[in-house]
């Protein structure tokens, strides 16, 4: 299988959110905004990378009857890594995806990946995969969180500053006046009706590649 292929299955044809609806707690949870759908994208692509690389590096050390604690410690590892540079370096954006980051350790979409394809590929490959299925779920969470943050708030790119410093406050884009937004989509009943939404979207258009 090409590295073109891995790619492809990995970020569109077997995307973890739309097609093997995995890891929709932080996906329905965190979409309240762009930049918060952001900060759990860049910290789960890290995982996610870091996991799948690393797995397929240790692989033939790690005996079978250790092999899932095994999996889980090294996810871990990349976990407590990206929570210490959301930390360091967007402490206020931190403080509210905070949960959904530490609990990427037990995002099944992460081991998953590691266990059925990571494990039984060499190093490229693995990293590839990582990468594709990181940037397709990362696609889904950003098109909800933009999604609702546009209808539940009517902004777009707000709070970006505290992912990019005081210049990108002024990114801020106010779509709809005043007493215009939707707010149901701000709150969790919302993610939900949005994530259905998006979700029928997904499959008519992929129904429509397919015929």
């Amino acid at each position: 299988m090409s590295l073109k292929t891995v790619f492809a299955n990995a970020s569109v044809q077997n995307n973890a959110a739309w097609v093997q609806l995995l890891g929709l707690c932080p996906l329905l949870a965190v979409s309240t905004s762009l930049v918060n759908a952001l900060g759990l994208s860049l910290a789960t692509t890290l995982v996610m990378v870091g996991a799948n690389t690393s797995v397929a590096l240790l692989n033939r050390l790690i005996p079978a009857y250790a092999r899932l604690p095994c999996y889980v410690l090294i996810i871990a590892t990349f976990t407590t890594t990206a929570m210490l540079l959301l930390q360091a370096y967007a402490f206020e954006l931190y403080i509210g995806i905070a949960l959904f980051v530490q609990i990427i350790v037990t995002n099944c979409m992460i081991l998953s990946r590691a266990e059925a394809f990571a494990s039984r590929n060499g190093v490229l490959p693995a990293l590839i995969d990582g990468l594709g299925t990181s940037l397709g779920f990362a696609a889904a969470l950003l098109l909800l969180g933009a999604v609702r943050e546009a209808l539940g708030a009517g902004t777009l790119f707000a709070g970006m500053d505290q992912l990019f410093g005081a210049t990108a406050a002024a990114w801020k884009i106010d779509l709809l006046p005043d007493g215009g937004a939707m707010t149901l989509l701000s709150l969790p009943p919302g993610a939900f009706l949005a994530a259905g939404l998006l979700l029928a979207a997904a499959n008519a258009l992929r129904n429509a590649l397919k015929s």
